[in-house]
């Protein structure tokens, strides 16, 4: 017999962000990729097929991962200034 007491909790997978380096719950981290195709965008569902790096919603940390390039190193990808600016915009669109 069983006690329903110890029932396993489920482990919530965590990411670290590339703009503060906290480590959080995948949920609440943004997922910037790369496609197959070499495009880069922003990908708030995380189901996007492709490279992923991970950053808080928050648009400070997007813009220290851009100062760094540390979402272009993780994707091995150089990234257009009008793309971060989009990166930005749909960032600070849903926060």
């Amino acid at each position: 017999m069983q006690n329903t007491n110890t029932a396993k909790k489920k482990k919530l997978p965590e990411r670290k962000c590339l703009g503060c380096g906290e480590s959080k719950p995948k949920a609440e981290l943004a997922r910037v990729v790369r496609a197959p195709d070499g495009s880069v965008s922003l990908d708030l569902t995380g189901k996007k097929s492709g490279r992923g790096a991970y950053v808080c919603r928050d648009v400070e940390c997007l813009k220290r991962c851009r100062r760094a390039k540390r979402i272009e190193h993780s994707l091995e990808v150089e990234i257009p200034d009008v793309v971060w600016d989009a990166l930005e915009k749909e960032l600070a669109g849903n926060e």
